[in-house]
């Protein structure tokens, strides 16, 4: 019988090919995506179409308001995102798109899923190359979780292991890319850009836009994105 994995789902192109990478390590997959407040609801809406497409067993949503701390470009529509920036400037400084404490917020809902469901794995995207300024796209970050997990949990207390994947930690995008069409993924319903138009095509001037354009582009495969 197939473990029990949870992995979280953003709409995005790492997430839906970390989900992938689950089910073909032989993963049963449950999805889970969150309502956080995000500038959009397609991000929620390419989630759905990806868990569908990969025939997870199962897709929860939930919605936490981070919205209302404020302190990210990602939740505050009136915000002013970063835009036509270089890659040196991106890899340096923690961006205005960094929201507070949200990988931590979403380990702590996939860890509440994970134990209740009976998993002992969870899954997620997270990516240190491209993204060197986010706190929570770390290892140590990751480990420091897992040994959360042991003293924060009825399993871990007593004696099971969780434990925290991010297949894609040091690819860069262009190897996901790579990576995503290996494994069958239809990187068309994925959606990357943190500026949506109305009609869901993507800006193409944010740093969400560049680096997966840059990463097509070096992976010789051809961007499905539509640009407004």
């Amino acid at each position: 019988m197939a473990r029990k994995a949870v992995v979280l789902v953003s709409g995005g192109i790492d997430s839906a090919v970390t989900a992938a990478v689950a089910r073909s390590e032989g993963f049963e997959v449950h999805a889970l995506s969150v309502h956080y407040g995000q500038r959009h609801d397609a991000e929620i809406e390419a989630a759905r179409a990806i868990v569908s497409s990969l025939e997870c067993a199962g897709h929860r949503e939930i919605a936490v308001d981070l919205a209302s701390f404020g302190g990210s470009a990602l939740t505050d529509r009136m915000a002013e995102l970063p835009r036509d920036r270089e890659a040196k400037e991106m890899a340096h400084g923690i961006p205005s798109t960094y929201v507070p404490a949200r990988n931590t917020v979403f380990l702590s809902l996939a860890l509440c899923f994970a134990e209740a469901l009976g998993a002992r794995d969870i899954f997620l995207g997270v990516n240190e190359v491209d993204f060197s300024g986010y706190p929570d796209c770390r290892p140590a970050f990751l480990r420091s979780f897992e040994a959360l997990a042991r003293v924060a949990t009825k399993a871990g207390v007593e004696g099971e292991e969780f434990r925290v994947h991010a297949p894609l930690l040091e690819l860069r995008k262009a190897d996901i890319v790579r990576k995503g069409v290996a494994l069958g993924v239809d990187l068309g319903l994925t959606r990357s850009c943190y500026d949506l138009d109305r009609a869901g095509r993507a800006c193409g001037h944010c740093d969400s836009c560049l680096l997966r354009r840059r990463g097509f582009e070096e992976a010789g495969v051809s961007d499905p994105t539509e640009y407004q």
